[in-house]
């Protein structure tokens, strides 16, 4: 897989997964007031060569004040930061169920994904590039493989495996071409907009995006629902790298990856075990399912309006994606008050919400956002300046006037049953800039 990158402090901040070029971070001059960091790690851009990836600076601001003998710069990154190592103490559960004794569909789960067009065994394959793959545009037919007699309706998961095994072929070539075409035959919607942004941040730098394949998948497929598309989820973890869930949905042009998200906290948090009936296949929920904490569409609004107004939202579990982010939009928006700035948020849902039933009747909830982060000046006397991938769409300049940021962002989240003490979890993220201005 790939990776996709998020941005909070980046001394603690995961590699981020799928390649990413990396940015400088210039902190020598920094005394008097030190910065706060935000990591920045972008799975859908790191490789994995061994258990080495690659670290994504997260865009920030630098303030740099006007009539001082030298200049003073503030610097941030907008997003919150993911835990160091030690920081959980949860065992981490890479694949819900493993152990139990569960079949995972009706066919055997194969301890490789079934690919197609002689394929390498993606525990060898996966840890690097395949140039065989670079001259492929994979595209990938919602009817690949035979379906089943009993229910010719339904997706198997033999199938799914060798639709996501496609999925990391065509992607792994795209990204080592930084081949925009190729990914519109491989995501849809907000995704394919990320991955199409990331490759253009990194033309503009001059840099090249890693590829590769992550090794070992494991499937889950819900039962087909009569009237909506077909959708199946993926999830690859790699100890000390990242645990990375893939989300792929049958659309008119064919199967396409339409949300993903990350952990890349050296012990990622402990993740609930998906529930399958009898024939092995999960449950998908509604936007509006009942016998939760909150509905999946509640869960997945209360998360971005904590964001977007900076303010803690106790019914989610403390961490980089809920109380670690709004301390850093709180501390953001006060340096920035201080240099006569203002700063304006917005996270505006975007793409699908999918949602599975685990087994302890609570539900693991999938959903996507936009976010601007628009910053005005109130008085003159102060510029600010943009830091990582922002910067890049900025030409690295200046602004004394305004500075707008907008990302496409991805979150998992798990949210407990009805009645539970247990707090809701934000479980990963994929984020990446979409565009920026400033005047």
């Amino acid at each position: 897989m790939s990776w996709r990158a998020s941005d909070f402090p980046d001394e603690q901040a995961a590699p981020p997964l799928r390649g990413a070029p990396s940015g400088g971070d210039d902190f020598d001059h920094l005394s008097d007031w030190p910065p706060e960091r935000l990591p920045t790690f972008n799975w859908r851009k790191v490789v994995l060569l061994g258990t080495t990836v690659t670290l994504l600076s997260g865009a920030g601001i630098w303030l740099v004040k006007a009539n001082t003998s030298g200049a003073q710069t503030l610097v941030a990154d907008p997003s919150p930061q993911t835990a160091g190592p030690g920081e959980e103490s949860t065992p981490a559960q890479p694949f819900p169920g493993t152990g139990s004794g569960a079949a995972v569909g009706r066919d055997p789960m194969p301890s490789t994904p079934s690919l197609e067009d002689g394929a390498k065994d993606t525990r060898s394959a996966g840890r690097k590039d395949d140039p065989s793959a670079r001259s492929r545009q994979i595209a990938v037919s919602p009817t690949d493989g035979a379906r089943p007699e009993a229910d010719p309706s339904q997706l198997t998961v033999k199938q799914a495996y060798r639709i996501h095994g496609r999925y990391q072929k065509g992607l792994s070539a795209a990204q080592a071409g930084l081949d925009q075409a190729a990914m519109g035959k491989l995501e849809a919607g907000l995704a394919v907009e990320m991955t199409r942004a990331g490759f253009k941040t990194a033309r503009m730098q001059g840099e090249s995006v890693a590829s590769g394949i992550w090794p070992n998948p494991r499937v889950w497929v819900p039962r087909h629902v009569e009237g909506r598309a077909d959708w199946f989820v993926a999830m690859s973890y790699e100890p000390g790298v990242a645990r990375v869930v893939d989300v792929m949905s049958s659309t008119p042009a064919g199967w396409r990856l339409v949300t993903s998200a990350a952990d890349t906290r050296a012990t990622p948090a402990r993740f609930p075990a998906i529930a399958t009936d009898s024939g092995g296949y999960a449950t998908s929920l509604p936007e509006d399912a009942p016998g939760l904490l909150a509905t999946p569409r509640q869960i997945a609004r209360a998360h971005l309006a904590a964001l977007e107004s900076a303010k803690p939202d106790p019914r989610f579990e403390e961490g980089p994606w809920t109380s670690e982010a709004v301390e850093f939009w709180r501390q953001e928006r006060a340096q920035l008050e201080q240099a006569g700035w203002i700063l304006s948020l917005s996270y505006r849902p975007a793409g699908p919400l999918l949602a599975l039933k685990t087994q302890d009747g609570g539900a693991l909830v999938w959903y996507g956002a936009r976010s601007t982060e628009a910053r005005m000046a109130e008085r003159a006397g102060a510029k600010v300046r943009l830091k990582g991938s922002a910067a890049v769409r900025t030409g690295n300049r200046a602004f004394a006037h305004s500075v707008s940021a907008t990302y496409g962002r991805m979150y998992v989240t798990y949210v407990p049953p009805a009645g539970s003490t247990e707090p809701a979890r934000v479980l990963g993220e994929w984020s990446d800039v979409l565009e920026s201005h400033g005047d």
